[in-house]
Order: structure tokens, then sequence, then C-alpha cells
């Protein structure tokens, strides 16, 4: 069956590829012609059967009689779709001359659905497969186009890899090539050189981005591109399939991160805890910034201070770390941003005297509101809910208080922690035969080591060892007042835990609720209006928890986290983030983090039980890059040294992401 023909674009007598060309040839795409052995016949002929008259006569008309190379390429119906492309599990030949020779080609790609069977878990080796078959096109150069960011999902940005000759070497992870980075127009916005790459012009570079338009309008999607420019300098289309990366939209707003508000949220949040917690830091950090002057009020207006995605909270690091790039040309004459930070410097002078004392008041205030709530039991489900609303203004005030605190502290200066005296008292705890409860309570200390959660008693990590008595500290020094804030941040994010829990428990004996913990996916308003209103229907909504979010990261247009990029030593492929002991060579444990030269396809069995890849060389568009971000495999290719860096043993956290490869010590 030839492309052209109508018949060609019906995906099930075809395969993905070939009736992806198909319509892309119908639709005026640059493609190469060719013919298809379809469906059936593939069938016939995995029986045994010869190749029959029709596609010996297409094969005559193709290779002029065998006087042209073709290439022979498998076109299954599992392949090259939105959830899952297969890049590469089944077999292509190249450069095939002679009737012979095209017979043995065709029977390698319809015996590869048997050999991709065998090293995988889902392919059973019975797949429908169509051959597709084109002339060998001789490529000045080719490579691969992306229609969003395959990596961090932008959508206003083309990713180009190119190469010398066709893209085979590209795909295959053989070299990485030079790697563009589009706006929609073409225009370039980042390049970086790497091994067989290839200079495009610019005006390739927008004829790359047309081709990327057009192809995204006939597909209905974003499209993952196979091209190259032939001996006369024509650009054409070799394949095309959807994006397997999960649109992102355009990046907007200020840059984001969990930075320092990791210590405090380390674990996801639901609805509940999210108004209880969250709401209060979000105001505080809103005052704290006002009032020390680091801010101008337009920008904290603008800003989101705090956001969750997913349970996992993130702040405004534009607004809350300090900005290292360089003043363009108007910044630096302009005499805001200076007088804003002489004013600042002027504030925080001034707040240095005074913020020893004021912390002080804020502590005492704070131990008179966590002391004077009653045993939980005896309250009323009303006074339950007002616990929870009292709690909010002591909790901003806090959180205020230890923003301020923590801008006078000196990070170098040693002194005694919050988490370090907790584990001292925690062990000794232990060691003394007391139990957890009483511990908690004789000792509230220990809650710097567990994580704010609605329960019915907070989670202390199971081993512990006293550590070395620490240093003797100065009463007003900020560094012990900051700590000693943060515990009661602590303290009052327990006692609305336990009253929201008690709540829990009292709505599920009512029926109302099926379980206590269903109480932590209610809003705060839903769960006070069930309590003035017993007929109030709840309906928990709780929050599927996401992978952690990225250390920095843009909102795209979709509300999904966009990663910022540049701080790596190799290049994030995707596929979340992991951690594992690093393994060398072949048939790596599950759970292990596999560190290679290159991205050999024969590792594709592997890839479901790796914790993260590492390779020094390759393409996040290499094929093997590809099934390893749809398997969830974190990929870092293009990490120098990697082997050498990183000993067979040693525990390393990838982050596809950002291209971070970091060994973590115990």
């Amino acid at each position: 069956m030839r492309l052209e023909e109508e018949t060609a674009a019906q995906h099930e007598l075809t395969g993905a590829k070939a009736s992806a060309l198909a319509t892309a040839r119908r639709q005026g795409l640059p493609t190469v012609p060719g013919f298809v052995i379809t469906v059936d016949e593939v069938e016939r002929i995995a029986a045994g059967g010869p190749l029959g008259e029709p596609v010996l006569q297409a094969w005559r008309e193709l290779s002029d009689d065998g006087r042209r190379a073709l290439v022979v390429r498998s076109s299954s119906t599992v392949e090259d779709l939105g959830d899952s492309s297969m890049a590469g599990r089944f077999e292509s030949v190249v450069g095939v001359t002679g009737w012979d020779a095209f017979r043995r080609a065709v029977a390698v790609v319809v015996a590869s659905r048997h050999d991709a069977a065998a090293g995988s878990d889902t392919l059973t080796g019975h797949e429908p497969l169509a051959v597709l078959v084109q002339p060998l096109l001789d490529a000045r150069c080719g490579g691969v186009l992306f229609g969003i960011d395959p990596v961090s999902g932008r959508e206003d940005r083309l990713v180009v890899a190119a190469v010398e000759g066709g893209p085979d070497r590209l795909v295959s992870g053989e070299v990485d090539g030079d790697r563009y980075e589009l706006d929609p127009t073409g225009e370039r916005t980042e390049i970086s050189r790497g091994d067989g790459g290839v200079r495009l012009s610019r005006a390739q570079l927008r004829e790359l981005a047309r081709l990327a338009k057009r192809t995204a309008e006939v597909f209905g999607g974003p499209q993952d591109v196979e091209w190259a420019y032939d001996d006369a300098g024509r650009l054409r289309l070799l394949q095309s399939r959807p994006v397997t990366a999960e649109p992102r939209g355009r990046p907007t707003g200020p840059v984001l991160g969990p930075g320092p508000i990791t210590e405090t949220f380390p674990e996801p949040l639901q609805p509940l805890e999210i108004d209880l917690w969250v709401a209060p830091l979000r105001e505080a950090l809103r005052e704290a910034l006002l009032l020390a002057g680091t801010a101008d009020g337009a920008s904290v207006d603008a800003s989101p201070l705090v956001t969750v995605l997913g349970g996992r909270v993130a702040v405004d690091l534009d607004l809350l770390e300090p900005r290292q790039e360089t003043p363009r040309v108007l910044d630096r004459l302009d005499p805001r941003p200076r007088v804003r930070r002489l004013r600042a410097s002027w504030r925080v002078g001034r707040l240095r005297s005074a913020l020893p004392a004021l912390a002080r008041d804020v502590l005492v205030s704070a131990d008179g509101v966590l002391s004077g709530v009653p045993e939980l039991p005896e309250l009323t489900d009303r006074q339950l809910v007002a616990v929870l609303h009292r709690a909010r203004p002591a909790l901003v005030s806090v959180h205020a208080h230890e923003v301020l605190v923590g801008m006078l502290v000196d990070p170098a200066a040693p002194r005694l922690t919050g988490v370090s005296a907790a584990l001292r008292v925690l062990a000794r705890a232990r060691q003394a035969g007391i139990p957890e409860a009483e511990i908690v309570a004789t000792n509230p200390v220990v809650l710097a080591l567990a994580a704010p959660r609605i329960a019915c008693c907070p989670q202390l990590p199971p081993d512990v060892a006293a550590p070395a008595g620490g240093p003797p500290g100065d009463a007003d020094d900020a560094g012990l007042l900051r700590e000693a804030l943060r515990l009661r941040v602590r303290w009052l994010q327990e006692v609305t835990a336990r009253a929201a829990w008690t709540l829990g428990e009292r709505l599920a004996a009512a029926g109302r609720l099926s379980r206590p913990e269903d109480v932590r996916g209610l809003r705060l308003d839903d769960l006070a209006a069930a309590v003035r209103d017993v007929g109030y229907e709840l309906r928990p909504e709780p929050v599927e928890p996401e992978d952690p979010l990225p250390a920095r990261f843009r909102l795209g247009s979709t509300g999904r986290p966009i990663p910022v990029i540049g701080t790596a030593a190799g290049t994030g492929a995707g596929g979340g983030a992991g951690s594992g002991p690093v393994h060398h060579g072949a048939d790596p444990p599950a759970g292990a983090v596999l560190v290679v030269r290159t991205l050999d396809p024969s590792l594709a069995p592997v890839l479901p039980r790796l914790a993260g890849l590492v390779a020094e060389t390759g393409s996040v568009l290499a094929h093997l890059a590809i099934l390893a971000r749809e398997s969830g495999v974190p990929v870092v290719v293009g990490f120098s040294g990697a082997v050498d860096r990183f000993a067979e043993g040693a525990t390393v956290r990838v982050d596809g992401a950002s291209g971070a490869v970091e060994e973590e010590t115990s």
C-alpha cells in the first residue's frame, strides 16, 4: 500500500508510524515517498508465507529495481502513541540494496516484535505490526524537533537537536549533536554544542519552527519529529509522533521553590492542613517583608508569596532570596532599588536592637496561647473549632517574627538547634523506657523531629542517637531566638492538629465521616459549618500527593511547575527525581542508579527497575532517554566524567528536571 493511498492513513492497517506519514503526506507536509506492507500481510509473512507479487512490484518501483538503497522500518499499532512512544523497541534496517537483502530486512523487522517482547513486561510478541519502506535519504544533516520542551513541558519553547547526516546516530544515543532552544517563531534562545553536531542557519531554524507549527495543526498537538535536509537542501519530515511529555504551558510569574519552607512542611499537606497552616504563613510573610522593607508593596501584592501544588508547599524565591543577576543599564540608572535597599538596611538595623525583646514577648504570648488550651476531650465541638481559629493570629505573629529574626542570623555561627536538642531528648527518654506519648507530653521539643500532620499522634523517627553537646548560646542570640520561635510554630501546629483530629473522631463516630483521618480532606469553613449545622453534608476532597517540587520553578499557564534550568553539571532528561546506589555495567539490581558512558539501546529492558540513569554522553532526545522518561526513571545525560566521579555503591540523587546528580551522605 503506497503512502499516497487514502487507506494508508488507517492506523489499524499500517501502524502508527506509517499512518502518520500518510496523513502528513496528504496534508502537504514534506515527506519522503514509500509503501507499507500492511498488518495483515505481515501476519501472513510471519506464518511462513513469501513476500507477495504486489510487494515485489512496489519494491522495484521504489528502489529502481534494486539500484536505490532503502530503509525498512517497523510501524506497529502500539508505538508512536501519545502516552507511549516505544521508541527504538522494534528494529529498523538502513541501507538495504537488492531483493535478497530486502527480504532479509523485512524478516528482521517482523521478528523484532518477538525480540522486544523478550525483554518487556508489557509486550507479548503478537502486537499488530506493519513494515514501512522508504528510500534512504542522502541527508546533509538531520535530527529531532520537539514542538514543546520535552523535559519541562514548556509550550513556548521548541527544542531542536541536529547532527551531520541523518538522525539515526542521534536517536540511538551514539552522539548528542548540537541542541537549539527556539521560541515559536524560530528565533534562537539558547544553544549548546555536542558531539557530531552541525550548525543550522537562521533560515533553517525558522523553517523547522514552521514545521513544528504545521505538524501540531495536522495532528492536533505538539509533535516529536525526526527530520533531515536532503542533498538538495530541502527539508524532509521522516517521522512524527505525539510528544509524550506533559504540556505545561508558558512559564509565568516569579521563580518559586520549596527552599526555606521545606523544613516547615517536609511532607505533602491536605486541604484542612493548608487552611490551618499555610494561610497564616502567607500572611506572616507579607507582614515581615513589608516591615523589613526588603520588598515594595506592589511586589508583595503581586506575589503569591506561598503556593501549594499537589500538597507540596513552595514560596516566592524572587522575594525571599537575594538576586545574583547583573542589573540592566536602566536598573543602574534607576535610584529606587538602591533607595529601597538603603531603607531596608536602616530598618533591619533598627530591628536588630529591638527584635530580641520583641521576639521574647512573642514567645511569652505564644506560650500563653498554648497553655490556655484546655484538655481537648473536655471541649465541645464549637470550642474545638474556636481553638482552630484562635491559633491563626498566634501563628501569624510567630511566623512573622521568625522571618524577621532570620534576617539577623549569621548562618556560619555555631549554635544549638531545635532538632539537635530534640534528638538528644528523644534518645535519652527512650533509653529510660519512657512511652512515646509521655515523651511528647513532657518534652514537646521532640516535635521538631515530626512533620506537622493531622493525626492521632505525631510520628517520631524510630532510630535516633543523641548528638554531641551543642555550643552554649546567648539568650539574645538571633539564631537561638529563631529556633525558639520555630518550636512555637510547631507546637501551635500540633495543637490545631490534635483539635482537628478530635473533631474527626467525633464526626466519624456520628457517621458523618467514614474515618477520622477524612477530616484532613475538608476545608476549614466546611468543618466549621458542619459543627454549626448537623445537617451539613461533608464531602472530603483529599489531595493526591505529587512528586517533590523542583528546587526552582515557575508556574506554567496550565498551572503546572516548569523547572528553572541552568545550575547542573548535566542535562536533565526528565523522569522526576530518585535516589539509589550507583551501579556500573550490565544487569543492575532493582533500585539502582545506573551510571554509564553511553546510552546503549540494549539497556531498555532494565529501565523499569532503575531508580535513575546517568550517562556521560547522549541526548535528551535519544530513544533510551525517551523510554526512561516514560517509565518514570530520572535521567541525566551529558554528565562528563560521571562514571569516574560516582563510585560503585555510592548513593546518589538524580534530578531529571535540573540535571543535578548529587552524592548523598548518611
